[in-house]
């Protein structure tokens, strides 16, 4: 077994604790459910989100779903020109077998446009 990491992201539509918890949990459900995830599996996760989102940490969705016991990080992502305004990013790191091409990662709405490589064609419904 190896720990790999899978990576998404997803932007808000307001920096309100409501639509930064949704939009985080819709993220996580989407890489949970595309990659077969248990959270027994999962070894931590990393959350970053941009300078104009401070109404909730990220991480909060990832506790409401159940992962009590999974460390969690909050960061503040780089300001960068041009920057996708309002974006949450994620790294969880999984214990699985599954090999590197094997693995799910999720862009949503907007971010999207970070990795149009992974995104293009991908449907996670």
């Amino acid at each position: 077994m190896e720990c790999r990491g899978i990576r998404g992201a997803i932007d808000v539509e307001s920096n309100d604790e409501e639509p930064i918890v949704a939009a985080t949990r819709r993220l996580l459900e989407r890489i949970v459910r595309a990659n077969g995830m248990r959270k027994e599996e999962v070894a931590c996760a990393f959350f970053t989100s941009t300078p104009d989102l401070d109404a909730a940490y990220p991480a909060r969705a990832a506790r409401e779903m159940g992962w009590a016991h999974i460390p969690l990080m909050c960061m503040q992502e780089a300001m960068i020109a041009d920057s996708i305004p309002r974006c949450i990013r994620v790294l969880v790191l999984w214990n699985t077998d599954c090999g590197p091409d094997q693995l799910q990662h999720v862009y949503l709405d907007g971010a999207q446009t970070l990795r149009p490589d992974l995104a293009e064609g991908e449907s996670y419904d």
